[in-house]
């Protein structure tokens, strides 16, 4: 019988929504027949080492999320220590939680991405960098971490009245209006593309993890040529980003100016897509015909290091 470890918690702003991915991951596994053992990620390096030695697992199921987690960190630790683990390796992870460094592999890959800047928090309440409405987040945090969008007409300028604990450095983007849109990457298949329509303002945290919140279109009702185009933008990232097992890509489709089928721009590529009660990937591969067990069972079987 395989021993799995489950990596969750950890320390970034994303803590809680890994402990519920974790929880759904381990319970899936025994589920599905594996010996589960799970480990909260702590910031003691060492402690951490010695506990997850002392668990002896044949793979981890890396569902820690945020800095530290997805960013390449723990990434390097388990190719250290020649543990398989799920997801992306050390670069595409370093790589993909970059968002300026992504968005350049993306454009030349051809794919169509917002125009933005990467600035300091200084230069940035210099005044506005784009024309309104625009978009200001943190570089390297994801889950809607941060995002705020300044429109015209506020009288706000950014970080008024906003707590912003992630860093100097700020990348605003142009606002694109239209529809949210999510693609789930599996292996070499792209999975479905689900609309996201919350209630009321974007799809950010709040919208993405309370429930009732915002409903899921799956599958989105969008012309097929706009479907598969998505999909085939979504494995293209996957692609640019050396990314492996499973990723989620996130779209704006802008198709509010009429006539023609409008233009799809990529946001990020999400290199540890959640995995609680309201998260897309096992969403989409429901849609698919495919079980929780099934799934986390096939993240594990493909498991890896870079060591």
């Amino acid at each position: 019988m395989k021993r799995v470890t489950v990596l969750m918690g950890g320390w970034s702003a994303e803590r809680e929504v890994s402990l519920a991915s974790g929880t759904n991951c381990a319970a899936a596994l025994k589920e599905a027949g594996y010996a589960v053992e799970t480990l909260d990620a702590r910031q003691d390096l060492v402690a951490f080492i010695q506990e997850l030695r002392g668990q002896k697992p044949d793979v981890v199921f890396n569902a820690l999320h945020g800095r530290c987690g997805e960013d390449g960190n723990i990434q390097g630790v388990l190719n250290l220590l020649k543990i398989p683990y799920t997801h992306s390796g050390l670069m595409a992870s370093a790589v993909a939680m970059d968002k300026p460094v992504a968005k350049k592999l993306f454009a030349q890959a051809g794919l169509r991405v917002p125009e933005g800047k990467l600035l300091s928090r200084k230069e940035l309440l210099k005044g506005d960098p784009l024309a309104r409405p625009y978009v200001v987040k943190p570089f390297n945090e994801g889950s809607s971490v941060g995002v705020t969008i300044i429109r015209e007409g506020d009288n706000a300028r950014p970080f008024d009245g906003i707590d912003w604990p992630f860093g100097d450095l700020v990348l605003v983007e142009k606002f694109i209006p239209g529809r949210e849109l999510t693609v789930g990457v599996m292996g070499d298949k792209p999975m479905a593309v689900t609309e996201l329509c919350p209630k009321s303002g974007f799809y950010d945290y709040t919208n993405k993890y309370t429930g009732g919140l915002t409903e899921h279109l799956i599958p989105a009702p969008l012309p097929a040529d706009v479907y598969a185009e998505c999909q085939r933008m979504a494995l293209v990232a996957h692609q640019v980003l050396g990314c492996r097992g499973v990723s989620r890509s996130d779209f704006r489709y802008d198709d509010t100016k009429g006539g023609g089928i409008g233009e799809i721009y990529i946001l990020e590529t999400n290199t540890q897509p959640g995995m609680a009660d309201l998260s897309l990937v096992p969403e989409q591969a429901r849609h698919l015909g495919i079980s929780y067990p099934q799934l986390v069972s096939w993240m594990v079987e493909h498991a890896a290091c870079d060591a």
